[in-house]
């Protein structure tokens, strides 16, 4: 597996995150943001490839070796906007891109409809807008959260008496990858503990939503875009075939580019990485 990057860790005034860097210190800012459950690792076929930009690929709070939100907070994806947006102040980026995979995708959407004047180019996989929810099913939504938040307590992490059973869950897992990109998250994602490994990914992320942005929010956040956009569908991935996305995509700024592979075609092989990068090497760099 490549060592390629940096290791570092973000010590924000809120939370402390991990990140790997890669690429020349001058290069061109982007942060990159993996998907729900994934790591840092998720890009690490693909930053290598992408040359002349300066690439800090995040473990999100909750994620990889960063750090938990505090006891009572939660996970709201809006949070994620902001941790990413206090993650550029440190770095003194006034304007920089944003690489996102999956929910990083959406976050990244999130962050440059909100303030577009901070955001060059995003570069997205698989990924533009977060599971909505309508009004009428608000309060059913909470009280399942609600529930769910109770009922936490009392539930256990599994544990794997091999590294290679986590490896092949994570395979089978949500947005199932190859097992070589299972490996590669499942070497930074797991930790030893008594029995066997189990993941550092909080328990808290597998909470449901006890509120989220109605199909208006989220498409306003879309048709607010204003810098270049670029988005990689993945043909056997989780947003193919979905009608109300094409209709989305067809009236807002964002160009389409599908390519063969399943959700995690980034990381699943080198070929797939390969592809991507072809999607975004110019891109990135383009005045």
């Amino acid at each position: 597996m490549s060592l390629a990057f940096e290791e570092v860790r973000l010590r924000l005034p809120h939370i402390e995150l991990a990140a790997h860097l890669y690429g020349p210190e001058d290069g061109r800012p982007v942060l990159a943001l993996h998907g729900w459950l994934d790591n840092a690792a998720s890009f690490a076929r693909l930053a290598p490839k992408l040359e002349g930009v300066r690439i800090v690929a995040l473990d999100l709070a909750g994620h990889g070796h960063s750090d938990h939100r505090p006891a009572g907070a939660s996970y709201a994806i809006w949070d994620y906007v902001h941790d990413v947006l206090q993650v550029a102040e440190q770095f003194g980026w006034a304007r920089f891109s944003l690489l996102g995979h999956s929910m990083g995708a959406i976050v990244s959407v999130l962050l440059a409809g909100a303030l577009p004047e901070r955001i060059e180019r995003l570069a997205l996989i698989d990924g533009v807008m977060p599971y909505t929810g309508e009004a009428e099913g608000a309060p059913q939504k909470l009280g399942e959260a609600l529930l769910a938040q109770m009922a936490l307590a009392a539930k256990r992490k599994p544990v794997y008496g091999q590294f290679e059973r986590a490896v092949e869950a994570r395979m089978r897992g949500v947005g199932a990858v190859s097992r070589e990109a299972a490996e590669y998250l499942a070497q930074r994602g797991l930790m030893p503990v008594p029995g066997g490994y189990t993941w550092r990914t909080d328990s808290r992320l597998t909470l449901p939503s006890p509120l989220r942005l109605t199909r208006a929010h989220a498409e306003a956040f879309v048709r607010r875009l204003s810098c270049p956009t670029r988005l990689v569908l993945a043909e056997q991935g989780m947003l193919a075939n979905q009608a109300e996305l094409t209709r989305l995509l067809e009236g807002s700024p964002i160009e389409v580019m599908t390519r063969p592979g399943g959700h995690h075609l980034h990381l699943d092989d080198e070929p797939g990485a390969e592809l991507v990068a072809d999607c975004f090497k110019a891109f990135l760099l383009a005045p």
